[in-house]
C-alpha cells in the first residue's frame, strides 16, 4: 500500500529546494588573496603584473649610417658609421728617402746573394778546378751568413753554404744571445784547400779539397771580443756557449769536430758536409 504521506512530504522537500538555488552571474570573479607579508587584500591591476623592459643605452648613430650587417662593423653590438676608417687619424707615410734607401738596400742584397738566397752574401765562383780529385764543381766565396760576416771570406760550395746559415741562425747566434751586442763575425781558418785530411802527407782527401768543410776558430761579438776555441772551451760562461754552438752544428753538418776530438782540432771547430749512413759523426 502506497504511503501517500511520505510522497507528498518528497515533493514539498524538492520544490523548496528549487526556489532557493538561484542561477550563479557570470560577472562574479573569485576575490583576489590578500598580499603576503600580512598586508591588507588590495585590488591589483593585471597590467602591472607584467615585467618591465631594463633599460638599454644605444648611442645615436651618425647620419646615414647604414644599418644593414653586411654594411656595419659591430664592438659591442654597436654600429659605427662606414666613414670611420675614412675619418680616423692615420700614421704619415714614410719620407721617400727612407723607402729609396730600403729600395737601396734590398737591390743590394739581391744583387750580393748567392746560393739564391739573401741571406748568404758573396759572390759565384763557378767551377774551381784543382789537382787530382781535388776542386769545387759550382764554388761560391762568403762573406757574410745571416748578417754575420766571414773573415776571410771562405770558398765552399752552396751545399755548406746552407749549412752554415743554418747553424748560425739556430745555433751561434741563439748560443751567444745577447752576450756583448750579439755576434758580428767568425774568424774563419780553413775553407777550400787541396789537401788530404788533418793535412798529412798521405790518407784521404779533406773535405776541404771539394770545398765541403770549414774551420771556425773564433765568434767575434758586437762589442769587439772575441770567443775563441783554443782559449774558452774549459771556461764557465763562453765554454758553455761554445759546447752548445757544437751540439747545435751537429745535424746540419754531416761531420761535426771540436776540441775533444783530437789534437788537431784543439783550436777550432771542423763543419763539413759528409753524409754517412748513420747520421752525423760528431765529436
Amino acid at each position: 500500500m502506497i504511503r501517500w504521506g511520505a510522497v507528498l512530504c518528497l515533493l514539498a522537500t524538492t520544490v523548496a529546494a528549487q526556489e532557493t538555488v538561484r542561477p550563479v552571474s557570470r560577472d562574479v570573479t573569485p576575490t583576489i588573496r590578500p598580499v603576503a607579508r600580512g598586508a591588507e587584500a588590495a585590488t591589483i591591476v593585471f597590467d602591472t603584473l607584467r615585467p618591465i623592459a631594463r633599460p638599454y643605452l644605444r648611442p645615436d648613430l651618425a647620419y646615414g649610417a647604414s644599418t644593414l650587417p653586411q654594411h656595419r662593423a659591430e664592438v659591442g653590438m654597436f654600429a659605427f658609421s662606414p666613414l670611420a676608417l675614412t675619418q680616423s687619424q692615420r700614421p704619415r707615410p714614410r719620407p721617400e728617402t727612407i723607402e729609396a734607401a730600403a729600395r737601396a738596400r734590398r737591390a743590394a742584397r739581391l744583387r750580393g746573394q748567392v746560393c739564391e738566397d739573401p741571406a748568404i752574401q758573396g759572390e759565384a765562383l763557378g767551377k774551381l778546378p784543382g789537382p787530382g780529385g781535388c776542386g769545387i764543381y759550382s764554388a761560391v766565396k762568403v762573406r757574410s751568413v745571416a748578417g754575420v760576416q766571414l773573415t776571410p771570406a771562405a770558398r765552399i760550395d752552396c751545399v755548406t753554404a746552407r749549412a752554415l746559415k743554418t747553424w748560425v741562425t739556430d745555433g751561434a747566434i741563439p748560443a751567444v744571445g745577447d752576450t756583448g751586442g750579439g755576434v758580428a763575425g767568425l774568424r774563419i781558418i780553413g775553407s777550400y784547400s787541396c789537401r788530404n785530411r788533418n793535412s798529412q802527407r798521405s790518407g784521404r782527401l779533406s773535405e776541404h779539397a771539394n770545398g765541403r768543410a770549414l774551420d771556425i776558430a773564433g765568434i767575434r761579438l758586437r762589442s769587439g771580443r772575441e770567443i775563441t776555441v783554443l782559449t774558452d772551451w774549459n771556461k764557465d760562461g763562453d765554454g758553455a756557449r761554445l759546447r752548445e754552438m757544437w751540439r747545435a752544428a751537429c745535424g746540419p753538418f754531416g761531420t761535426v769536430l771540436g776540441p775533444e776530438a783530437n789534437r788537431f782540432h784543439r783550436d777550432h771547430f771542423h763543419f763539413d758536409t759528409a753524409r754517412y749512413r748513420r747520421g752525423s759523426y760528431c765529436r
